[in-house]
C-alpha cells in the first residue's frame, strides 16, 4: 500500500518536472507559452473537480436530509439496556409505557441529529463549490485570452 501511495506522490512531479525542463529546451519555439497553457488547464481541472466533488457532497447530503438514515436499536434492545441500566440504580423503575415513550423520543431526536448532520455537510460541501468556482472562471477567462 506504501508503495502505491509513494507512486501516485512521486509521478506526478516527475512529470511536472519533464515538461518544465521539455519547454525550457524548447524557449524559443514557444515553450513559456506551453507551461502557460499547461499550469492553466491544470488548475482549471482542478478547481472542476473540487466543484464537482462538492456538488456531488450536497446531493448526498441532501438525500440524508430529506430521507435520514434509520434508528437501528429496536425497543427490545432499548428496553434491555434501560434494564441493565436498573440494576446499577434499582430507584429508577420504569413502566413499559414510560420506556415506550423515552424510546420514541430517543428515536425522534436521532433522526433530527441526522438531519442536523445533514444540513452541516451541505454548507461544508458549498465551500468546495463557492472557493473554487471563481478560480475557475478566471482561468477559464485566461485560457480564452491565450486563444486570441
Amino acid at each position: 500500500m506504501f508503495v502505491f501511495s509513494l507512486v501516485f506522490s512521486i509521478v506526478p512531479v516527475v512529470v511536472l518536472i519533464f515538461i518544465v525542463a521539455f519547454a525550457m529546451k524548447n524557449k524559443e519555439q514557444g515553450g513559456e507559452k506551453v507551461v502557460r497553457h499547461l499550469y492553466t488547464y491544470l488548475v482549471l481541472f482542478a478547481t472542476l473537480m473540487m466543484v464537482i466533488g462538492g456538488g456531488v457532497s450536497i446531493f448526498m447530503a441532501t438525500a440524508d436530509l430529506v430521507s435520514p438514515t434509520g434508528y437501528y436499536q429496536s425497543f427490545t434492545e432499548y428496553k434491555q439496556n434501560m434494564t441493565l441500566g436498573k440494576i446499577e440504580n434499582p430507584k429508577t423503575e420504569l413502566t413499559e409505557e414510560e420506556l415506550r415513550t423515552n424510546y420514541d423520543l430517543y428515536v425522534t431526536e436521532e433522526k433530527a441529529r441526522q438531519k442536523d448532520r445533514a444540513v452541516n455537510q451541505i454548507i461544508k460541501s458549498l465551500g468546495f463549490i463557492v472557493i473554487p468556482l471563481p478560480v475557475f472562471l478566471y482561468f477559464n477567462r485566461l485560457r480564452k485570452q491565450y486563444k486570441e
